[in-house]
């Protein structure tokens, strides 16, 4: 499950949170990749279940182009920043914003069948959000229970070892910091508060899920764009991030791997008993 610390970590950042990260261009381009992919994977009138939210950036949008999102994340200060930011944008009755652990899903999925939210249309969670669970198998699980046959899921998480976080890290002097993906597990800090980062494996990630879903493909987001750590130095070259934008829709598939981020996309395969 996501980790309590995680969820304290992020409660300590949700009011500076959007005002961090959302200025830096190299995020905004990463975040556009990964919205273009939302877009066109998810039928345009459906209802979408988001997992780790934070202060709803994804679900603002997806709800703007007419999806219905159901937005959860653990930290109850983030879920608190969302709600604020949906009812001053009028999105209220499209977004709903609820406190719930990605690992413990099950217990809220009765309340929605009977609600008629669920069964949903599909399901998403960005940047890495799942990187904070330890085990994947109860988030595809619990997943798989409240998702329609053929529903697509598309969770973007760390990229295994991207060369754009190495050079950058390498290039101030930390080599550890510059090849941390290559352990399972790091302690990561904000706000003053650690919390544990898991770094999945593409295996792991597609074992996670089989039982349940069929992995369709796997898409690069920020091979050749830099890293948020190359920040603020990247948002001072708007024509190169433009550059790097276009040969990422080029290589997002090819060279998946390499990316700061990666998109997995699957999709539900039947109804099959779970635990199956």
């Amino acid at each position: 499950m996501a980790s309590r610390e995680a969820a304290a970590a992020f409660d300590a950042i949700a009011e500076d949170f959007d005002g961090r990260f959302s200025e830096w261009a190299s995020v905004a381009a990463q975040r556009r990749a990964v919205r273009r992919w939302l877009t066109r994977t998810f039928p345009s009138d459906g209802t979408l279940l988001e997992l780790g939210a934070g202060t709803g950036e994804d679900a603002m949008y997806m709800a703007a182009q007419g999806f219905r999102i159901v937005a959860t994340d653990p930290s109850p200060r983030m879920v608190n920043a969302a709600r604020q930011k949906s009812a001053a944008q009028g999105m209220s009755e499209r977004i709903l914003s609820e406190q719930a652990d990605a690992a413990q899903l099950t217990e809220h999925g009765a309340r929605w069948h009977a609600s008629g939210l669920a069964p949903f249309d599909g399901a998403y969670s960005n940047f890495a959000a799942l990187n904070c669970v330890e085990d994947l198998t109860p988030v595809a699980q619990s997943l798989a229970g409240m998702l329609r046959t053929n529903a697509a899921v598309a969770l973007v998480l760390f990229g295994p070892l991207p060369p754009g976080e190495i050079a950058v890290q390498l290039a101030r002097g930390k080599p550890g910091t510059a090849f941390r993906r290559v352990r399972h597990a790091v302690t990561a800090r904000l706000g003053g508060r650690e919390f544990s980062v898991r770094y999945h494996r593409p295996r792991e990630v597609a074992r996670a899920f089989a039982p349940w879903f069929r992995l369709e493909r796997r898409v690069g987001i920020g091979v050749f764009v830099p890293p948020s750590a190359a920040e603020p130095a990247v948002s001072r070259h708007p024509r190169l991030l433009r550059a790097l934008e276009g040969l990422d829709t080029i290589c997002e598939r090819p060279l998946a791997l390499l990316g700061d981020h990666v998109l997995y996309l699957f999709r539900r395969i039947d109804h099959s008993p779970l635990g199956s």
